[in-house]
C-alpha cells in the first residue's frame, strides 16, 4: 500500500467518524461490565460550537475515549438546553425583522414560532461537535423540552410544592427589564462601573433647614417614602421627630432611625425608596413604609410617579438632574465607582423591583449537597472551587424559579376563581382537583410564567435515564450515579450544585463522583473570548485549518483544571506539527526494508528493551495524571515520550542505515512500540491515530484503536533507564562538540573517557552508532588540548580523526570578527563623545567601559585562532 507524503486529515476525519458511527462504537446499553458515564453539559439549543464548548467537549472525549479502552461500558449522553431567556429573544427578534410584534401574537402562535426556529436551528451544534471528533451515543441526545424530561421537569415542581419547598411570594427580585423577566441572584452579573454620586439638597417640613443626601440614581427620589439616618449620629440628632419633603415631587416623608445607615457613606444620610432597593425594602417593611413602583416593565417611569412619565430611567437620570439644579436642588456632583448589576443573558442592568414570584425554599435541601462534598462523596478538581462552592451553599437565599417568558416549562399551576389554586401535571388533572372545590375547568386559568431554565438542568443526570417519572428502571439504575462532570466554574452554583441537590433528594444519592472544572478561554491579553469583542476565532475554521486532532491538541497542551487557557493559534499549530511527526514516524517505519535473515543487532537491543521500561515508567506517570484529573500534564507527559523518546531518540537508535533493511525482531518490536504510543495519545488525538492504526498492518476494519486495550504497565528496568540516560547526555555532548567545533557529521571521531568506578559499557554501541564514532576508550588520565564535557561526573574527550573544515570556520571567524569590531567602533564613539561622558551617571560609563574592554579582549581572541589556521 503506498503511503501519501502528507496526512490528509480532511479524509480522514470524514471517514474515520463515519466508520465508528456504522460500527455503533459510540452506543451504551447496560450489561455486565463496569459503566463510566458522562451526561454533557448540554449547550443553549440558540448556540453555535465557540472555544469554551471545545475545551470542555474536548476534556469529556478524552475522558470517554480512555474509559472505553479500558474495557468500560462508556456512555457520554449528548444533549441541548431549551434556555428560555435566550431563546425567547432570539425568536422575538426574528419575529420583529419579519414584521411581527410578539405582543399580537397568542402564547399558542409564539411557541409555533419558537419550536419552528428550534427545529432549524437546534441541531447545529451538536453537529458540529461530531467534526471535534465527539463521541457520544447520539441515539440518546435528549432536548430538555422532550415530553419525557418536560414531564419530570413538572413532576418535580410538584412534588417539592407537596413537600412545601414551592411557594408563592412578593419579593424583590433581580428584573431584567429587556427580557422582562424575574432573575435569580446567580443570574446577575456585577461589574465595576464609573458613575456619578449626587448629593441633593431635601428640605425640612416646617423649617427652613435642608439635609444633604448622596445618590447614584437620582430618577429614583419619585419613588421615595423616608429618609434615614443613624441614632448613633449625633449629627443628626434635631431631625428627631420631624419630617422631609421630596425634591420636585412636593411629597412629605418620615425621618426614620436605624442602625443600618453607613454614618461614614456620603453624608450620613439616606434615601429610603423601598420599592427599587433590596436593603430600602427590608426597611420599608421594618418600619411599616408606603412602596412606590415608580417602573414599568420596561423600565421606563410609569404613572405613578406623575413625572418624566413614560420615559427610559436613564434618560431620566440626566433629565431630573438637570431639574434639580435648576430648582437649587443639587449640592455638587463627584464621581463614583460602584457595582452595578447586569443581565448574565441580555446585559441589560439589572432593577431591583417588587415582584410576585414562585420561590424554592432552599435552607434544607442544600444540607445533603454540603455534606457530599465535605465528605468526599464528590470531588471538585482542582479542590480550591470548594471553598466557593462552600460560600454559595452556606449562604444561600431562597431560589425565584418563575420567568415571565412563554418559552419554556409553564408553572403547573391552575387558578380558582375564588383566588386559591391547585397543582397539577396536566389540565385535566387540575379539572379533577377543581371538580372537588366545586368550580369546573372552564373557570381555571393556568400561570403564565414559565420556571427558570436551571429548574430543568438541575434534573439533567435523573431525566435522562428516565430517573424521575421511573425511579427504579434498568438504565437508571446501571448508569446512576454518572462518573464525572466537565464544566466551567462560574455555573458550579446554577447548575452542579443544583444537581446534587436534586441527586440526594430523589435517590439519596450523588449524581456524579468527579466534577473537573475547566478554566475560561481568554486571548493573549487575558480578555474572555467572545463574539463582541471580535477576538473568538470560529472553531470548525481552526479544524479545517489545522485539523480536529491538531486543535484538540492546541487546547489542551496549557489548560490545567480551574485555570484560564490563554489562547493562542500557535498552539493549534503546535498540535498540528505532532500530527505531522507522529504520520512522519509511523512513514519512516513503513519504509523500511524487511530482511527475514538478518540477526539483530545489539544497538536495536539495548533500544528495544530502554523503551519498554521508558515506555512504562511514563505510562505509570499518565494513568496517576488521569486520576488527579490533570490532563494537560497527561498530554505533555504522552507529547514528549512520543516526540523525544520515541522519535527523537529510539527511532535514530533502531533504524537500519541508509538503502540498507532491518531485521524482522527490530521492525516487530518497533511496530508494537508505534502501535503502544497511538494508544496512549488516542484519546486527545482520535482521528490521526486511527488512520496509522490500520495502515501499520494489516486489521479488519472493525480492529479501531478507539476500541483497542488500553496499555499496561509491565516490568521496570530502572537500570536499563538510568544507563539510557547516561548515553543519551553523552550523545547529547558529542553532539554539541561537533556544532560548537564544525565537525562534519561523517567525520569520524574518538571518544576518550577518564578512568572511573561508574563507567558502564553496555550503551557503548549505541554511542558508537548515534555519534559516528570510531572507537570508545578509557584513558587514565587527564587529556589536554581537546574538547570535553561531563556527564554524571565522568569526564569525557572529543579526539579529531578528521581535520575542521578550515575554510569554512576561518568564513565563520571573520564574519564574527567585523560584527565585534563594528560594536567595538560604536562604543568608542560613544565614550569619545564629552557631551555623553560629561553628563550620563558614572554607572552607565562604567556599563560602557567594560563593554569596550570585554570587546577588545573578544576580538584579539577571534584574531588570535585565525592566525592558528591560517
Amino acid at each position: 500500500m503506498e503511503i501519501a507524503s502528507k496526512y490528509d486529515f480532511g479524509k480522514s476525519e470524514e471517514n474515520w467518524y463515519a466508520h465508528w458511527m456504522e460500527q455503533g462504537f459510540f452506543k451504551s446499553l447496560p450489561d455486565d461490565r463496569e459503566p463510566y458515564t458522562i451526561v454533557i453539559p448540554p449547550p443553549n439549543v440558540t448556540g453555535v460550537l465557540h472555544m469554551g464548548h471545545m475545551l470542555n467537549n474536548t476534556i469529556q472525549d478524552v475522558l470517554i475515549r480512555k474509559a472505553r479502552m479500558e474495557g468500560k461500558n462508556a456512555c457520554w449522553v449528548p444533549g441541548t438546553d431549551h434556555a428560555s431567556i435566550a431563546t425567547e429573544a432570539k425568536v422575538v427578534a426574528k419575529l420583529k425583522e419579519e414584521g411581527i410584534d410578539k405582543n399580537d401574537l397568542t402564547r399558542e402562535e409564539f411557541l409555533k414560532h419558537a419550536w419552528e426556529w428550534t427545529h432549524k436551528h437546534g441541531g447545529i451544534i451538536l453537529e458540529q461537535l461530531k467534526k471535534l471528533g465527539a463521541s457520544c451515543d447520539w441515539d440518546r441526545t435528549k432536548f430538555t423540552m422532550d415530553e419525557d424530561l418536560s414531564e419530570a421537569v413538572i413532576q418535580m415542581f410538584i412534588d417539592f410544592h407537596k413537600k412545601g419547598l414551592i411557594y408563592q411570594g412578593v419579593r424583590m427580585v433581580n428584573w431584567d427589564p429587556v427580557a422582562l423577566t424575574a432573575l435569580s441572584d446567580e443570574e446577575v452579573i456585577h461589574r465595576e462601573k464609573q458613575s456619578k454620586l449626587f448629593y441633593m439638597r431635601y428640605n425640612i417640613a416646617g423649617e427652613d433647614k435642608q439635609v444633604i443626601i448622596a445618590t447614584t440614581r437620582p430618577e429614583t427620589i419619585l419613588g421615595d417614602t423616608a429618609i434615614c439616618v443613624n441614632p448613633n449620629d449625633t449629627r443628626y440628632d434635631w431631625l428627631k421627630g420631624k419630617k422631609a419633603i421630596i425634591p420636585l415631587v412636593g411629597r412629605e416623608v418620615p425621618i426614620i432611625f436605624d442602625e443600618y445607615v453607613d454614618m461614614e457613606f456620603g453624608t450620613g444620610v439616606l434615601k429610603i425608596t423601598p420599592a427599587h432597593d433590596v436593603n430600602d425594602y427590608s426597611l420599608g417593611m421594618k418600619h411599616k413604609l408606603e412602596s412606590i413602583d415608580i417602573f414599568n416593565d420596561d423600565a421606563t417611569i410609569n404613572e405613578v410617579a406623575k413625572m418624566y412619565v413614560g420615559e427610559d430611567r436613564f434618560k431620566v437620570r440626566k433629565k431630573i438632574v438637570v431639574d434639580l439644579e435648576a430648582a437649587g436642588h443639587i449640592e455638587k456632583i463627584e464621581e463614583y465607582t460602584n457595582s452595578v448589576g447586569h443581565s448574565e443573558r441580555t446585559d441589560a442592568v439589572i432593577e431591583p423591583r417588587l415582584s410576585k414570584q414562585w420561590f424554592c425554599s432552599m435552607q434544607e435541601l442544600v444540607k445533603p449537597a454540603i455534606k457530599a462534598v465535605k465528605g468526599g462523596e464528590v470531588k471538585l478538581h482542582p479542590e480550591k472551587f470548594s471553598k466557593t462552592y462552600f460560600h454559595w451553599m452556606d449562604n444561600i437565599q431562597n431560589w425565584c424559579i418563575s420567568r415571565q417568558l412563554w418559552w419554556g416549562h409553564r408553572i403547573p399551576v391552575y387558578y380558582l376563581p375564588n383566588g386559591e389554586y391547585v397543582v397539577a401535571k396536566s389540565i385535566e388533572d387540575a379539572a379533577g382537583q377543581a371538580k372537588e372545590l366545586g368550580f369546573n375547568s372552564a373557570e381555571l386559568k393556568q400561570d403564565e410564567d414559565v420556571l427558570d431554565t436551571w429548574f430543568s438542568s438541575a434534573l439533567w443526570p435523573l431525566s435522562v435515564f428516565d430517573g424521575i417519572r421511573n425511579p427504579d428502571n434498568e438504565e437508571i439504575n446501571y448508569y446512576y450515579p454518572t462518573n464525572d462532570i466537565v464544566t466551567a466554574p462560574e455555573i458550579l452554583f446554577f447548575w452542579v450544585a443544583r444537581m446534587v441537590i436534586t441527586g440526594y433528594e430523589y435517590r439519596d444519592a450523588k449524581p456524579f463522583e468527579n466534577v473537573y472544572l475547566t478554566g475560561i478561554v481568554r486571548d493573549e491579553q487575558r480578555r474572555k473570548m467572545s463574539k463582541s469583542l471580535g477576538n473568538s476565532p470560529d472553531p470548525i475554521e481552526l479544524m479545517g485549518k489545522y485539523s480536529a486532532d491538531g486543535v484538540r491538541v492546541g487546547m489542551l497542551l496549557c489548560s490545567p483544571a480551574g485555570n484560564d487557557l490563554m489562547f493562542d493559534e500557535k498552539l493549534c499549530l503546535q498540535g498540528s506539527k505532532f500530527q505531522n511527526k507522529i504520520w512522519n514516524a509511523f512513514k519512516l517505519i513503513k519504509g523500511w526494508e524487511i530482511d527475514e535473515s538478518l540477526d539483530q543487532p545489539e544497538t536495536s537491543t539495548i533500544a528495544i528493551n530502554w523503551f519498554e521500561s521508558k515506555f512504562s515508567v511514563e505510562l505509570e506517570k499518565i494513568n496517576a495524571c488521569y486520576g488527579q484529573y490533570k490532563l494537560s500534564e497527561v498530554l505533555m507527559i504522552s507529547y514528549k515520550l512520543i516526540w523525544d523518546d520515541f522519535c527523537s531518540n529510539y527511532l535514530e537508535m533502531i533504524k537500519p542505515e541508509y538503502l540498507k533493511p532491518i531485521d524482522r525482531v527490530s521492525y516487530d518490536a518497533t511496530v508494537k512500540n508505534l502501535e503502544l504510543i497511538l494508544k496512549v495519545i488516542h484519546p486527545f488525538m482520535p482521528f490521526v491515530t486511527e488512520e496509522i492504526w490500520h495502515l501499520i498492518s494489516d486489521k479488519p476494519k472493525n480492529d479501531c484503536i478507539m476500541i483497542a486495550e488500553w496499555p499496561t504497565v509491565s516490568n521496570i528496568d530502572q537500570s536499563s533507564i538510568k544507563k539510557m540516560e547516561i548515553a543519551l547526555d553523552v550523545i547529547g555532548g558529542i553532539r554539541n562538540i561537533r556544532k560548537q567545533k564544525n565537525i562534519a557529521v561523517k567525520g569520524k571521531l574518538d571518544l576518550k573517557i577518564k578512568k572511573d568506578d561508574s563507567i558502564d559499557a553496555t550503551c557503548d554501541a549505541l554511542i558508537i552508532k548515534m555519534c559516528n564514532l570510531e572507537s570508545i576508550e578509557v584513558v587514565d588520565d587527564k587529556m589536554e588540548g581537546v574538547p570535553s564535557f561531563m556527564t554524571d561526573a565522568t569526564q569525557y574527550y572529543i579526539d579529531f580523526k578528521e581535520e575542521v573544515n578550515v575554510e569554512e570556520k576561518a568564513e565563520e571567524l571573520k564574519k564574527e570578527l567585523l560584527y565585534f569590531q563594528g560594536f567595538l567602533k560604536g562604543i568608542d564613539k560613544k565614550l569619545s563623545n564629552s557631551r555623553f561622558v560629561d553628563n550620563a551617571p558614572e554607572q552607565v560609563i562604567s556599563v560602557e567601559k567594560k563593554k569596550q574592554q570585554d570587546t577588545v579582549t573578544k576580538i584579539k581572541l577571534i584574531e588570535e585562532q585565525l592566525s592558528s589556521i591560517s
